[in-house]
């Protein structure tokens, strides 16, 4: 079906969709490889699987003496295309080849690697993304996904592997191993059982009236979520039924996102009013994603964004640490993180609690990989995420966990309830202890590699050679960081603090007024991504003032700086 999608294309004389597929190869971005599937080798398919598993293997041999005694751990999602024959789950079979595996459909691969002991681990997945897309998401034997120099290596790997060993092509060559198991039921419960490491009122979770509704969003969230509640004492949330099982064309949605809010939770939120239930947990397609909607009385829902519901959780999180550890000198090993793009209310509860908070670079591998050294030191974090609805309470894997945070969400809530609060009466509660943060996200779609570059390239030299704009509208900026460059104007040397991220695009503008702003392209997808974020200080409460500057910065940025009707981008909101 593969060499169709080329004869097609050959026939058709598309040169430029030809050039475009056959002339770059795929590269590890915020969550490894990602792209559609189809022909050619800037796409999903079975020769690109198995290219990337030869390269990794020969990394791998070269690397990790005990390689052929620790295997791998392979995965796979829902994902399938008929037009090109592609599956998760078949290219999850030849991502066994050669390599001694372990492999089924489930939610955490990172935990697995780590239980194994296992030299790596691999998940066939594409997470949110549409449905026309896949991916190959690479952990290293830490649990934590791969970053530099690991994954330059594997893709030198790659190219150097490119021919296709003779048994690539046999697709029983996993079914027939020897070497082959299947660690599901014993991986599953041992993740449960570790829950109880942040599970804190388990007695007040079986008393709870309150009713949660989950929806999977036809992905492989279902049976995990529902286990995650019992392990806390809650009877199994109301799954949606239309979202329940694993759908590779995600029929009942838009888009596979629980991020995008409201238009996708449709389902979701009418099933919990014909419940009554006031709380919805949804999972991304892999469920390590997890959006949350409360039912506000006679005031329609409350769709939480990834930065409030960080707030919400991170407060939850130290609370029950400072329950279980009253000295407050316990706190000095305490930390907390953040990706730089996401809001800084992790930063306000550390000034004030006297914990320690760091940032990383975009992406959750830098923030498992940041885990794994402080955990080395003795160190211990008790709370991670990235704005895009993506969280980690504890540290008993080293990803983002959308199955484990939904079980926390539904104690935290259970526990508020108790106290007649809502969440988002408690989120407020938060904001006039440490300060409202307001933070906006858009983004625009741009799915020509040119044209970003050229955006990026002028706001690098908007005022001649090397010169960073001054000002966006009305508001003075202060500072600029390029961690694509590695250029700060606020450090003495001008130099970054942040590692160098040369294969993606992010450049940060502080304001005078406070505001912090970042312009980035998406790790994932072919979005130009533009973060927000007023910081006010504790005791100011003139909100809307702060909304409106907020909303005329963010605005200002997107017309001025990637000028969407000049460049043919189509604007979003989220």
């Amino acid at each position: 079906m593969v060499c169709g999608q080329m004869e097609s294309l050959v026939r058709e004389g598309r040169v430029v969709e030809l050039r475009r597929r056959l002339c770059s190869r795929m590269t590890f971005g915020t969550a490894g490889l990602r792209a559609e599937m189809g022909a050619g080798f800037a796409c999903i398919n079975d020769l690109t699987v198995i290219q990337s598993t030869q390269g990794m293997y020969k990394y791998l041999a070269k690397y990790v003496p005990d390689l052929k005694t620790r295997g791998l751990v392979v995965g796979f999602d829902t994902r399938a295309q008929t037009s090109s024959g592609c599956t998760s789950e078949r290219n999850n079979d030849e991502s066994g080849i050669s390599v001694e595996s372990f492999f089924h459909l489930f939610a955490f691969q990172p935990y697995a690697v780590m239980k194994y002991g296992a030299a790596a681990g691999v998940m066939i997945t594409a997470s949110h993304n549409r449905k026309e897309d896949n991916g190959y998401k690479v952990y290293w034997h830490n649990g934590a996904q791969i970053s530099s120099p690991h994954d330059k290596e594997i893709l030198r790997c790659i190219e150097e592997s490119s021919e296709p060993w003779p048994e690539s092509w046999n697709e029983d060559l996993v079914e027939s191993s020897l070497l082959r198991r299947d660690p599901l039921e014993d991986v599953s419960r041992w993740y449960m059982e570790e829950l109880n490491t942040i599970c804190f009122h388990r007695e007040l979770n079986a008393m709870s009236p309150l009713k949660f509704v989950h929806s999977s969003f036809h992905g492989v969230g279902h049976n995990y979520v529902q286990r995650a509640f019992q392990q806390f004492g809650f009877p199994p949330p109301i799954p949606v039924p239309e979202q329940k099982d694993p759908d590779p064309d995600f029929s009942t949605v838009r888009c596979p996102n629980p991020e995008e809010g409201e238009s996708v939770l449709e389902l979701s939120l009418r099933l919990a009013e014909r419940e009554e239930a006031r709380i919805v947990v949804a999972t991304d397609p892999d469920a390590d994603r997890l959006a949350v909607a409360e039912q506000n009385d006679n005031c329609g829902w409350k769709v939480f964004t990834g930065n409030e519901l960080a707030a919400l959780l991170g407060w939850w999180m130290l609370f029950n640490w400072k329950e279980a550890h009253p000295d407050p000198a316990d706190t000095e090993r305490v930390y907390m993180l953040a990706t730089t793009v996401s809001s800084k209310i992790l930063k306000a509860f550390a000034c004030i609690e006297g914990f320690h908070f760091e940032e990383t670079l975009p992406g959750f591998k830098w923030i498992g990989n940041r885990i794994h050294e402080l955990k080395k030191t003795g160190k211990e974090v008790i709370f991670s995420f990235e704005e895009s609805i993506g969280f980690l309470c504890g540290n008993m894997v080293l990803d983002k966990d959308g199955v484990s945070t939904a079980a926390v969400v539904a104690e935290m809530a259970a526990y508020l309830h108790t106290k007649n609060l809502s969440l988002k009466q408690q989120l407020i509660n938060i904001y006039e202890i440490y300060g409202y943060h307001i933070s906006r996200t858009c983004y625009v779609i741009c799915n020509d590699p040119p044209t970003i570059h050229k955006i990026f390239s002028r706001l690098r030299n908007f005022g001649g050679p090397s010169v960073y704009p001054e000002s966006c509208g009305d508001y003075c900026i202060t500072h600029i960081r390029d961690v694509t460059t590695g250029y700060d104007s606020s450090q003495p040397d001008k130099k970054c603090v942040l590692p160098l991220s040369r294969n993606s695009q992010m450049v940060t503008f502080t304001f005078q007024n406070g505001i912090v702003a970042t312009l980035r392209t998406s790790g994932t997808e072919p979005k130009i991504k533009c973060y927000t974020e007023f910081c006010a200080a504790p005791g100011e409460r003139d909100i809307s003032s702060l909304e409106e500057d907020l909303r005329k910065v963010t605005a200002a940025l997107v017309e001025e700086f990637l000028e969407p009707d000049k460049n043919n981008l189509l604007r979003r909101s989220v």
